[in-house]
């Protein structure tokens, strides 16, 4: 988009929201004409802003992700995409299979804006579960939600279909919607698109939720691997110290006998360990061992108490707390999902 269709979709968004007495979601940035926005309340909402955006560009680069949406979009047609929280973007104008009624109207920027409107209601609803909202033209859009633990880090979306098959009154009425927002096109084309549009009604449409929804639990657990590898270039006490961990999560360890293995003190290992991993010791083991549990939850002949200790947790509590912290769900939850129960 260009800087005048962001200064014009930037003036409708605030007329929008005086007008329906809406006010902006609280984890929204001002509206802007290209990229992703992050949070400015401070240096600490910047960080943990900053590191997100950096999670989801490794998200969309994995190979994983490319698997997917290039498998979503053969089974269904559809586009996909993995957005920021607060990106204020069309996600799938320019994507392959892009509506061809969305595909016009990205180009306007009135209609444009009513677009990201949509975004705007997905983003404030679908932030615990799928959420599908209905733009003014009658077509809708899926949000699901990808999370880490008890933060929202992005969303995976698709969409730009009709629910039900389109009418020609339901044409004529988007018509004149058009017209008063002076969008000018020719109408043949716009009647050829309109109707061209994909119809995805009942099971199927539950269907596509359920595949993003299964998705979006890989991409929270790829994200934790993520945390866990993020930084390659360590020290070699670092690298000493992940291996010590490594051998003896199981047991009841502490910070202080990794620092005597790697011989520092207890201070400066864990300002070392902080700066080489982005996790304090606690959460690198804790993240380490539900890591582990979660190879042992595909064993439907273990309980959860005995996979707990196994993986080194004292209690059933602080396991079932520390994974849900983790994962977004209870370790039972997870199970569940995995065997299809």
């Amino acid at each position: 988009m260009s800087t005048k269709t962001g200064d014009t979709l930037r003036a409708q968004a605030a007329s929008a929201r005086k007008s329906t007495g809406h006010p902006a979601p609280a984890n929204s940035a001002p509206w802007a004409p290209e990229g992703p926005l992050v949070a400015t309340s401070g240096a600490p909402a910047e960080a943990a802003s900053n590191g997100d955006r950096e999670l989801l560009e490794a998200l969309v680069s994995s190979k994983i992700f490319a698997d997917y949406e290039r498998a979503f979009t053969e089974a269904t047609g559809l586009p996909v995409a993995l957005r920021s929280v607060e990106s204020w973007q069309l996600p799938h104008h320019g994507k392959r299979n892009e509506g061809p009624f969305c595909a016009l109207m990205a180009d306007t920027s009135r209609s444009c804006g009513a677009c990201l409107e949509v975004q705007e209601k997905l983003s404030e609803s679908a932030a615990f579960e799928p959420h599908t909202a209905v733009c003014r033209a009658g077509l809708s859009d899926t949000a699901v939600p990808v999370r880490l633990g008890d933060r929202l880090i992005g969303f995976l979306q698709t969409g730009q279909v009709f629910r039900k098959k389109p009418t020609e009154r339901l044409f004529q009425r988007t018509l004149k919607l058009l017209a008063d927002w002076g969008v000018e096109t020719d109408r043949g084309e716009l009647r050829k698109a309109y109707f061209g549009t994909r119809v995805v009604q009942g099971k199927q449409h539950s269907s596509i939720i359920k595949l993003l929804s299964i998705f979006a639990q890989h991409l929270s657990i790829l994200s934790n691997q993520i945390i866990i590898q993020r930084n390659n270039a360590e020290s070699p006490v670092i690298t000493k110290a992940k291996a010590f961990i490594r051998d003896h999560h199981t047991e009841n360890l502490r910070l202080g006998q990794v620092a005597r293995f790697v011989n520092t003190s207890p201070f400066y290992f864990c300002k070392m360990f902080k700066k080489g991993t982005g996790l304090n010791f606690t959460d690198y083991l804790s993240r380490l061992r539900v890591e582990r549990s979660k190879n042992l939850l595909l064993n439907p002949n273990l309980r959860v108490s005995e996979i707990a200790y196994e993986v080194g947790f004292q209690s059933l509590t602080h396991f079932n707390r520390v994974f849900k912290n983790t994962l977004g769900q209870s370790p039972t939850r997870y199970r569940e999902k995995l065997l299809g129960c």
